[in-house]
């Protein structure tokens, strides 16, 4: 299915081609995929114009040998055609994207689509300054109908499997096909109801199945075709959604409000999937290196176990302050600890993170600059420097 549309132009939302001439044609041989993975990483922290600020982190990270997801990022200058050609793409881009996606595989010893070893990626907006909040992310993305039987077999973990299956329709149905979140929500809302449960992980496979069923039907409804089996064409229109949503109301306001340019487009980057919805030993959270109103040097954050990263800001379930992952899960939380100082002190700033617990393995998801006020703000620049990121 095709992904919802926004005006080519508008004006506070248009953006100029990338490279070439003004007609939007790219640079001759242009690299367009920028893989990271297995403690190495095709760029660093100085692309955050290619790679947006995500991008640059996460390949900063893994060349560090900080325990990074493998995956790669598709450079804002995909964005920036994307918008000079009427919505289409760059012929080199979908050779270099298999071929990642084939490294992808082959490090994660997983199959994308292969319901007997299934591999799961995320899609994620990047751009080179921070915009919380205004652009998409999808979950989850590869699994299907037959995926979903095999992830439960695998894991030995049924409800895991139907829930990552839940939250997929649901993401993929409204950042790509324009669907309301609330029309999701009311369905799980009456499963819960009709359970007489209050949260989301009260709810049983049986439940979880029969959301994913109606979830299916609302997707048939208001798009007139099934919900996509095929996961290359689920990447396909989660990508493109990205790129969509770069021009959506709100990054265009916000944009306007911080001064951004228009001009900058956002990078994609697909990563594969570890999963904070395992159980009571894995989790997901958010924390700054230091409280960012005070300045003072402590952990600063909230966490959740059970959950999946949108969990923790919407408001579903109350996070629990990072100093109890200390006592929730000793290891991890030191571990965070030893790479929330690494990155601290290699940065030379404080830093804003997001981590995912898998079954007690800490990974991390990003790294950048914190925003802060007060005495916090005086930090930027003091932090003893380490001369390099050293693994461990």
């Amino acid at each position: 299915m095709a992904a919802r549309t926004i005006p080519e132009t508008s004006a506070q939302g248009s953006i100029r081609s990338a490279g070439g001439d003004g007609a939007g044609t790219p640079k001759a041989a242009t690299q367009y995929i920028f893989f990271f993975g297995a403690g190495k990483a095709d760029g660093n922290k100085d692309m955050k114009s290619d790679l947006g600020g995500k991008g640059a982190g996460l390949a900063e990270m893994t060349n560090a040998g900080v325990p990074v997801p493998p995956g790669f990022t598709i450079t804002t200058d995909v964005c920036r055609y994307y918008y000079g050609n009427k919505q289409k793409l760059p012929k080199e881009l979908e050779p270099q994207q298999k071929a990642a996606m084939d490294k992808l595989q082959k490090i994660m010893a997983k199959g994308f689509g292969d319901p007997e070893n299934p591999l799961l990626v995320s899609v994620r907006s990047g751009a080179k300054f921070s915009m919380p909040g205004m652009m998409d992310t999808i979950l989850n993305l590869g699994i299907n109908d037959r995926v979903v039987e095999g992830l439960a077999r695998l894991t030995t973990n049924p409800r895991f499997a139907w829930d990552a299956y839940r939250r997929f329709i649901a993401m993929y149905g409204n950042v790509v096909g324009g669907i309301d979140k609330g029309a999701f929500e009311h369905i799980l809302e009456t499963q819960k109801q009709k359970r007489s449960v209050k949260l989301d992980t009260d709810l049983n496979v049986k439940d979880l199945q029969e959301i994913v069923g109606k979830f299916k039907e609302l997707f048939q409804s208001k798009i007139g075709q099934p919900f996509p089996q095929d996961p290359w064409k689920q990447v396909e229109g989660a990508r493109n959604a990205v790129f969509q949503s770069w021009n959506n109301p709100r990054a265009i306001y916000y944009r306007k409000q911080n001064k951004i340019s228009d001009d900058l487009g956002t990078a994609v980057t697909v990563q594969s999937m570890v999963f904070g919805n395992m159980g009571d030993d894995s989790g997901t959270g958010v924390a700054f290196t230091r409280d960012p109103n005070t300045g003072e040097k402590v952990l600063y954050g909230e966490y959740l176990t059970n959950a999946q990263g949108e969990d923790v800001v919407a408001g579903i379930r109350t996070p629990r302050p990072i100093s109890q992952l200390a006592k929730d899960l000793p290891a991890a939380y030191d571990e965070f600890l030893r790479i929330a100082e690494r990155l601290e002190r290699h940065y030379r700033d404080v830093q804003d993170l997001e981590f995912t617990i898998e079954r007690g393995k800490l990974y991390m998801l990003q790294t950048r600059a914190a925003k802060r006020t007060g005495p916090a703000l005086c930090i930027a620049g003091t932090i003893r420097p380490a001369k390099t990121l050293p693994p461990g």
